[in-house]
């Protein structure tokens, strides 16, 4: 489970009046308390990422900033040194620690920190940034949001050419939020057909429900990795505070995936512990439907079956009919195989 805590801390400093890396350290803390796995982070510059004209894409009545270079200018201030503090706060909570590159200079410091690398969805296709990436020796997870499925494969196949033998893929939808009618979670499904040898996850951008049912589909799916916008505060305005899920979402959502490998259990079909004594108490015998003296020929039309399973199995009952009572038997015995 990765909480993307992406740049959404800056917007927690502002309102709380402490500094950025203090409201990051928050995110970690409450990343850590809901139970995830993993803090993420994003490592830019507005001048490396962006053009300056480059127009919005995300919904302006959540988030009115008209260009992207000026929403990334707001949030590009962290460096090597602040992704250092990061990771090692990460790793004293106990969880990974990982922040999506944008450009080759993050890529580079970010190799002595990540456990993992993160691609976003809109550098799926920037297949040299890709196989640079996979070059480091370190696994790598690619969101292929807004992709084809060939787009996958060219993405999947880059990062086996320069070597990388740890690939995740993770579906996700390149619109924030997402509209539910547009998850599309069954992708999941598509690309563990497609690519048997890498790990599938899934990248939301649905606002989360109160039951948080997109992300245990997505499990439920086989969704190995989970990653989903975090934030202390929904009601924040800013970058994606308005799709992401606070520490009540994740609890839930985490508690859901513990319940689901609950009762989802072994696929092995038998006999359980707790299904012994019902099995015995509620499968059928055959039992006598009048008084039978000893020496009589026991007949189809003298056995019924009835609870408990104690007795002779109703499967023999051609092979009961036929046969000679031992002892005098009362209407309504279960019949043993000691008794015929």
């Amino acid at each position: 489970m990765i909480a993307e805590i992406g740049v959404n801390f800056y917007d927690t400093a502002r309102v709380l009046s402490v500094s950025p890396i203090e409201a990051a350290k928050m995110y970690i803390d409450g990343a850590a308390e809901a139970g995830c796995d993993c803090a993420k982070f994003q490592s830019y510059k507005a001048a490396t990422i962006v053009s300056k004209n480059s127009p919005a894409y995300w919904d302006t009545t959540k988030e009115p900033t008209q260009t992207q270079y000026e929403l990334f200018l707001k949030h590009d201030a962290f460096g090597e040194e602040e992704f250092a503090e990061l990771c090692e706060y990460a790793h004293s909570k106990d969880m990974d620690f990982t922040s999506t590159p944008f450009d080759y200079a993050s890529a580079d410091y970010l190799a002595r920190y990540v456990d993992f690398y993160k691609i976003s969805s809109s550098d799926a296709s920037n297949l040299p940034f890709v196989e640079y990436i996979g070059a480091k020796g370190k696994p790598v997870v690619v969101s292929v949001g807004a992709s084809y499925l060939s787009e996958v494969d060219e993405v999947v196949r880059a990062l086996a050419r320069v070597g990388c033998s740890d690939t995740s893929i993770l579906h996700c939808v390149l619109s924030y939020p997402t509209d539910p009618v547009d998850a599309n979670l069954r992708v999941i499904e598509t690309l563990r057909r497609s690519f048997p040898g890498v790990r599938v996850g899934y990248s939301d951008h649905v606002a989360p429900d109160p039951a948080m049912q997109t992300l245990s589909t997505a499990y439920l799916l086989g969704a190995e990795i989970i990653e989903k916008h975090f934030t202390l505060d929904k009601s924040l305005s800013g970058n994606d505070h308005y799709h992401s899920g606070d520490i009540v979402d994740f609890k839930r959502a985490i508690e859901n995936f513990r319940w689901i490998d609950c009762v989802l259990g072994s696929p092995e079909k038998t006999v359980l512990l707790c299904e012994e004594t019902p099995r015995r108490e509620a499968r059928r015998s055959l039992v006598l439907t009048r008084d039978v003296r000893a020496g009589e020929v026991i007949s189809k039309n003298d056995l019924m079956s009835k609870r408990p399973g104690t007795g002779i199995s109703p499967i023999f009952v051609n092979v009961i009919a036929g046969r000679v009572a031992k002892c005098d038997l009362p209407e309504d015995t279960i019949l043993t195989w000691d008794m015929v």
